[in-house]
């Protein structure tokens, strides 16, 4: 008999790739904009977008600040770079780059054949902090929608991973029980951390990228065949 019944996977770099996603999005965005006229190269613009888009995250999963805020610093903080200082400019850019990010649909080594060999088997839902029309878009785009049961997403949780709220939120939505429940994720605070400190399962995706928790998760795994094994 399988110990887990419910299975909550996190979308952004554990299925789908936002890595290669969001950098192709946004060389559509650099060049629409015309922002080669005003940065030395697509490379010199996206580092500094991509350094403060990082900390804007990170800001947001601890609650420190809210998702306007997040959506329009991100644009307007390499605007204010070249001397274009326009909200109203950042915000429009935002909008169209969220447009063509969705659209993309590189996913993670073997992502659909988990999907594939978990959905038989068990109640799978995303549990994601990003913002819920952006994740559905990318799951129905990327093929992956119908495999799961739920897209829970910290907008409607209020809280966002890792904190506790999000996943005590998830359970009771899904009707799941915690020790019957599992959470893969690649994020080591968000997803595995949070899981840990919330005590429910974990399968900790590291992408060949090193542990660097303090703790030993459930599980550990390089790559997403090696789910496969566990469950």
């Amino acid at each position: 008999m399988r110990k887990y019944k419910s299975v909550f996977v996190d979308l952004d770099d554990t299925l789908w790739d936002t890595k290669s996603n969001s950098r192709e999005g946004m060389t559509e965005i650099f060049f629409q904009y015309k922002l080669e006229e005003y940065f030395e190269s697509f490379e010199h613009y996206y580092g500094i977008y991509t350094e403060r888009n990082q900390e804007l995250w990170h800001l947001y999963h601890h609650g420190q600040i809210g998702k306007q805020y997040l959506i329009s610093e991100r644009f307007l903080h390499p605007l204010r770079y070249a001397g274009l200082a326009d909200e109203t400019l950042a915000i429009q850019m935002n909008s169209d780059y969220l447009d063509a990010v969705s659209s993309k649909t590189q996913l993670i080594p073997n992502a659909k054949n988990l999907l594939e060999y978990l959905y038989p088997k068990y109640r799978l839902f995303v549990l994601s902090n990003g913002f819920r029309d952006v994740q559905q878009k990318k799951l129905a785009n990327s093929g992956l929608l119908d495999y799961f049961e739920k897209i829970i997403t910290s907008e409607d949780a209020g809280v966002n991973k890792p904190y506790p709220g999000i996943f005590e939120y998830a359970l009771k939505s899904t009707n799941s029980r915690k020790n019957e429940s599992i959470m893969i994720g690649d994020n080591p605070e968000a997803d595995i951390a949070g899981a840990y400190n919330y005590k429910l399962d974990q399968i900790y995706f590291m992408n060949f990228q090193g542990h660097s928790l303090l703790f030993t998760p459930t599980y550990s795994v390089d790559t997403l065949d090696e789910v496969k094994s566990i469950l």
